[in-house]
């Protein structure tokens, strides 16, 4: 049987092991840190958190909800452990961190049939002498000898590997929050029982407030790119700066969107603008500014973020950091099972392949693993269906674009239900009955 070898013990890398030994297949994992670091990371723990500690929206009636479903119907390894170290955060899904990293990195150690090696892959061609199959789940960190090992595989091709920027917002210090000025709150509610508090704290900002943050906000000095760099965004993880460049009132209806939030020191009025933090431990010590993504110099940070009542005197436990995402051109270079057209030995998994998010990279793992244990078993791919989350999800990877970008999973990649619903909730749940209805399915027939 052909071994198969993992390069990155991120979510996607962490999954992808865990998916190909549970098939019967011997794993070798390969994971740089801690003897290199990335500019992101801070621990030596596999499948680290870097941006946030929310695996967004728990329920069926949104798509990355059912995309979790539909991996814990696959023996996630991401999921169930994600499950095991949840923290309070409304209607999400959201963890302890380190926890989560030390029990992910705990169970990939502890399986018999995964060997974890600590050193950096500099070139795919070692991997592959021994006739094993490689899963790249390199990150979107992605840089130095095996960038360039890539490049030349792909033929160098312009517009074959490609990059946005990612921004990751500030943790600040609980105990330094000012409790006086902020209250305990979940939009509309939701997900509270009587008696029970919201999951979010909130900073509620009078007009006044709003209008002197977000001049500073413009005119704060932000970190410069690198020479090689272009300043090229994803919508979907925007920094908080270059969102205000967009209008006075565009992070008042986005991030510090105050409705559903009625203030109790303020006769239970709505603020003009809230800035909501989301408890990042289980020992609710550290708080994340929710949709504050950033690139501002770490002074810069401190002041300007400062002017955001209750954080008066907040100590940050870490200052909002931007780096380069990599994703390759997957459309034009990748098959359905996610290995390379011109090299069926090498799978891709993760951001690389331009899926966004946590999840969604933790899914791509799922299912380069899968295929590649297959593989090596001499048996024909899995094919998910396009109204599974999943399906929907890798066509996108699949999908001609002259301008590829990295996307997050949508209801919008989930083929039709084919007849009309009343009701945007409701349809979204019926598409995800009929998903999971498909998944279990495939299982039968395979």
């Amino acid at each position: 049987m052909r071994e198969i070898k993992i390069v990155g013990a991120g979510l996607a890398g962490a999954e992808a092991a865990w998916q190909a030994a549970n098939a019967g297949c011997r794993v070798q994992l390969y994971e740089m840190r801690p003897k290199r670091r990335s500019p992101a990371h801070q621990t030596a723990y596999f499948a680290e958190l870097v941006c946030s500690n929310s695996l967004r929206a728990a329920g069926l009636g949104n798509a990355v909800g059912l995309l979790k479903e539909e991996m814990r119907r696959q023996d996630s390894l991401i999921m169930a452990c994600a499950d095991a170290c949840r923290v309070p955060a409304g209607g999400a899904l959201a963890v302890d961190r380190t926890v989560f990293g030390q029990l992910v990195t705990e169970k990939i150690l502890a399986h018999p049939a995964i060997e974890v090696r600590y050193a950096e892959v500099e070139s795919l061609e070692p991997l592959l002498a021994d006739d094993s199959l490689v899963i790249v789940a390199a990150g979107p960190l992605l840089e130095g000898a095996l960038a360039e090992d890539l490049r030349r595989r792909f033929g160098a091709e312009q517009g074959d590997y490609l990059h946005f920027h990612d921004a990751v917002a500030p943790i600040v210090d609980g105990a330094t929050i000012d409790m006086d000025k902020v209250y305990w709150a979940s939009r509309y509610d939701k997900g509270v029982a009587p008696g029970e508090r919201g999951d979010y704290l909130n900073c509620p900002l009078d007009k006044q407030q709003y209008e002197r943050f977000y001049q500073e906000l413009l005119t704060a000095e932000r970190a410069p790119l690198h020479a090689f760099e272009q300043e090229k965004d994803f919508e979907g993880c925007m920094p908080i700066e270059s969102m205000a460049r967009r209008g006075q009132d565009t992070i008042r209806f986005g991030p510090l969107k105050p409705v559903g939030l009625p203030d109790p020191h303020a006769g239970g009025r709505e603020p003009y603008a809230v800035v909501q933090l989301r408890q990042d431990n289980a020992a609710a010590t550290m708080f994340n500014l929710v949709g504050f993504q950033t690139r501002l110099t770490w002074g810069e940070q401190k002041r300007v973020f400062r002017l955001i009542p209750g954080l008066e005197q907040a100590e940050f436990l870490r200052f909002g950091v931007m780096h380069r995402n990599s994703f390759i051109n997957s459309p034009r270079l990748l098959k359905p099972e996610l290995c390379l057209k011109t090299d069926e030995r090498i799978y891709f998994a993760g951001q690389l392949t331009g899926v966004e998010g946590y999840v969604e990279s933790a899914a791509c793992g799922l299912a380069a693993g899968r295929n590649a244990a297959r593989a090596a078993l001499g048996l024909p791919p899995l094919c998910w269906s396009r109204q599974t989350a999943l399906g929907g999800l890798l066509g996108w990877l699949q999908t001609p674009n002259a301008n590829f970008q990295p996307m997050n999973v949508t209801f919008g990649l989930i083929e039709p239900l084919g007849y009309k619903v009343r009701g945007k909730q409701n349809k979204n749940l019926q598409i995800a009955q009929r998903a999971l209805a498909a998944l279990a399915e495939m299982y039968e027939q395979k």
